[in-house]
Parts: C-alpha cells; structure tokens; sequence
C-alpha cells in the first residue's frame, strides 16, 4: 500500500487551533502519516551574502537574495513551542494517524527524540540529504528514516544510503526538484527507479503547483511504482501561507488517497486519460542539477544551523553537538 504523507510545512500558521483542524482534516481525509516541522526561528543562520543576493550584468543570478531580517520576523511568528509538538503527537494519535517531524538542525535531535511517538519515524529535508553526522545521529534515534533527495549529488545519496545500512535502519528515499513550485516537465519520475537501488521504499515528495497541475505527478508516481507520496497539506485559502501553492486540500488528498488503492492497470488508465502527453514527465534516471536547483541549495543548505558555544555549527559539519 502506497502510504501518503500530509505536510503540514507552517502552514498551521503558528496557532496551536488550527493545528489540531488540519490533523482532523488530514486524518478524515486519508492520510497515513502528518509531519510537521521542527523549526525555530532563533536557529536561523545569518549569512550576510543573500541579504542582497549576486547579479551579474547579463542578468544571470549568483546568490539569490532573501534578507534575513525580513525571514527571521517571518518565521518568528510560525514558532511552535516545544510543548506545541507534545500537542501534535497528541492529536495525531486521537485521530488516529501516525505523526512524523522533520528537524532542521542538530541541537534539537535530542528534544525530537524525546518526544512520546508511538512509530519512531523522521523525516530529513533534502538539503540535509547530505548532513551525514545529523544523519548518524538521526539513525541512532529513530527506526526509520524517510529522507528527500532533492539538489542532492548522486554521490552524496550513495553515501547517505551506505551511512543507512550500516546503523541497521530502514530508510525511504523520496525524489522531489527543489524547485518552488516546479513544473510537469521537471518532475524527472524515472529518477525514483535509479534510488531503488540504494532501498526498495521509493517514493515522490511533490512541489508541483497546486492549481495548475493538480494532481498529476502524485498520481504519476504511484503508478510508476511509487510507494510514499508526501505533499504539503492546507485547510486555508491558497493565498494564506507561504506554502499554500503547492499545498492540496483534503478533497484532493481524499482523491489522492482513492486513486492509490486502485490496481495498477487502472491507475494507469486513468493517467493517460488525464495526462495525454504523460511521458514528459518522466524524464531520465539520471540528470544535472539545474541552476534553479543549485541556487537553492546554496542557500537552504545551511539556512539553519545550531549554535554552541556561540558559535555556528552546520548540519554536515562534525562539531559535536549532541
């Protein structure tokens, strides 16, 4: 059974009631696991180059700029307390859905942990695809991992899969373009048959844009064998958060959910159907990064990063944190 994730990103808007809505919703509507995220706004990392980003002459784009003032203020009010991530796990579990976080930066493995889960599984964000010490310790403390692979180097995945096995864990490997939104053509699905070979649990983590293409990759992908479909997941107006776009509505994760328990001749039907021209979303198993993809990962990559001693530590650095 393909399993799906209900992302719910910020889009909870910082207020623990609407939090606690979009469980329900998420929960009624079908999925099998709700993530939330482990993200504080004091463990945002000031790098000064993107507070006015790089330009070139000709127009081409070095450094994206996004201040950090501006970014700092704008999480600030998405904070979740700790005791807000109890309350998640709580709901989750009386409402009957399996809850999962992602952790953004190292120093809050420890309280991750310690947290009561009734599954001990987490998920890592793309751009720590490659934190391999936030990874060992991840592997430590959870049983399974389900990790997205987006502007990751191939062999950085390889090395992330190899870090897997030999702490014992099972693991998922999610493809996804780190792209906001991305588009049909960027979806590149054969890429989920080239990490089969690193895990049988493959899956698609999809940014594709919500009112424009529905749910056709989704779709896509679970019939091209998918296993885990993660999407972020609102109750809201599209245009009440950040991630709105790219966030689908219970009514659609209701279908989404629908469609996963059809057999596959029939998802496959109902795909060509939908989508005529299906095979440009397939791409290769393996291709570059784009600049898009590249661009943000210089900047995502190291977004946050945990303070000790007063001094920074990255994700992928081996400072000891923990």
């Amino acid at each position: 059974m393909v399993k799906i994730i209900a992302e719910l990103c910020q889009n909870h808007c910082g207020d623990r009631l609407l939090l606690s809505e979009m469980i329900a919703a998420a929960a009624e509507n079908g999925a099998d696991i709700v993530k939330s995220q482990i993200i504080f706004s004091e463990d945002l990392m000031h790098r000064p180059q993107f507070d006015e980003g790089k330009i070139l002459s000709d127009g081409t784009v070095i450094t994206i700029k996004r201040p950090y003032a501006a970014e700092y203020e704008r999480l600030k009010v998405l904070d979740l307390a700790e005791d807000d991530h109890r309350f998640f796990i709580d709901e989750c579990k009386r409402r009957k859905v399996l809850p999962m976080t992602t952790i953004f930066s190292r120093n809050r493995i420890l309280f991750a942990a310690s947290l009561p889960w009734p599954r001990r599984i987490v998920k890592v964000a793309s751009y720590d695809c490659a934190s391999f010490p936030m990874l060992e310790e991840l592997a430590e403390r959870f049983d399974h991992v389900y990790i997205s692979t987006g502007a990751t180097f191939d062999e950085e995945i390889a090395k992330t899969a190899d870090i897997m096995h030999k702490a014992g864990r099972t693991f998922s490997l999610l493809h996804c373009v780190t792209s906001y939104p991305n588009t049909m053509e960027m979806c590149n699905l054969r890429r989920m048959q080239w990490l089969k070979q690193f895990t049988p649990s493959i899956g698609w983590s999809d940014h594709t844009l919500v009112k424009r293409d529905g749910l056709k990759a989704s779709k896509a992908a679970i019939a091209l064998g998918a296993d885990v479909i993660e999407r972020h997941f609102t109750i809201l107006p599209e245009d009440k958060t950040k991630d709105g776009p790219v966030s689908i509505t219970p009514a659609m994760l209701k279908e989404l959910k629908e469609f996963s328990a059809l057999d596959v001749a029939t998802q496959t039907k109902e795909i060509r159907k939908e989508i005529p021209d299906w095979e440009t979303i397939l791409g290769t198993e393996t291709r570059p990064l784009t600049p898009t993809e590249l661009l943000n990962r210089d900047y995502y990559r190291g977004r946050f990063a945990s303070k000790v001693n007063d001094q920074w530590v990255y994700n992928w650095e081996r400072a000891a944190i923990i």
